[in-house]
């Protein structure tokens, strides 16, 4: 499992810092745990593109769990949309990693982003143009199947499309963080499943190790935090970082 031959605190202390502060802004906010890790590990650690890719996968499963039991005891989830999202995911998921296994799934990301990038001014609209005002949604299991699959598909995307869908339809800003949140582990856990029975224990490394316990650090407070904020900055802040992660995702993907 995890290789501590070269173990020591000034290698370590970077991996903890770096899962601890993307940890803490996908349990408030609901999405970019993926995308902050894998750009800090690929441009600011050196760390392969390969590695970065299965070390974050490695350890989502276990800080979607604690993140999940976070926004549970802090009664931020609707279990009647936790229902309906989580199998839809889980089976989106499944597709998502075989349509990986077979087909370059990249050509479409450029697309996806834009999408995301107009969905996230929309919400920045909304914060500050309207009243925030909750409602039920109606698109709910499509939204978790095609989620789970760009999830699993595209290396991330369930918090970013299954958060922003929700909330230009209305939803609680708490309840849809906390929800989407909670039912990522199922779709992680999925996924993960598949991604260790194909690499083996080859994706559990000593940045593996240093993201997971700056992720667990940081898994009780985002639950707090998305209870405490209230609904316009949390609508303001989810849309802010959905635009700016999906603008850099879109210039990456072009200059590659």
């Amino acid at each position: 499992m995890f290789d501590l031959s070269a173990a020591s605190v000034e290698a370590i202390v970077p991996f903890i810092a770096i899962g601890f502060a993307a940890q803490l802004v996908d349990g408030a906010l609901g999405m970019a745990f993926g995308l902050i890790n894998s750009t800090l590990l690929i441009s600011v650690m050196g760390v392969p593109p390969k590695l970065a890719s299965a070390s974050v996968h490695a350890v989502e499963s276990f800080t979607t769990a604690a993140s999940g039991i976070s926004h549970v005891l802090h009664k931020n989830v609707n279990w009647r949309l936790f229902a309906r999202l989580v199998i839809p995911g889980m089976i989106g998921g499944v597709i998502g990693a075989y349509v990986l296994s077979n087909v370059d799934a990249s050509v479409a990301k450029p697309f996806v982003m834009a999408y995301l990038a107009a969905i996230g001014f929309y919400l920045l609209y909304r914060a500050w143009h309207s009243a925030v005002e909750p409602r039920q949604p109606k698109i709910i299991e499509p939204l978790g199947l095609v989620g789970g699959f760009l999830d699993a598909a595209g290396g991330g995307g369930w918090g970013p499309v299954v958060t922003s869908n929700l909330l230009v339809q209305g939803a609680s800003p708490r309840e849809t963080i906390g929800t989407v949140n909670s039912a990522e582990f199922f779709l992680t856990a999925t996924i993960s499943a598949t991604f260790i029975w194909q690499l083996g224990w080859a994706a559990f490394t000593l940045q593996t190790l240093g993201v997971l316990i700056g992720g667990l650090l940081a898994a009780p407070l985002g639950g707090l935090l998305a209870k405490r904020m209230p609904a316009r900055p949390l609508m303001t802040m989810v849309g802010g970082l959905l635009t700016i992660t999906s603008a850099f995702s879109i210039w990456q993907a072009l200059a590659d």
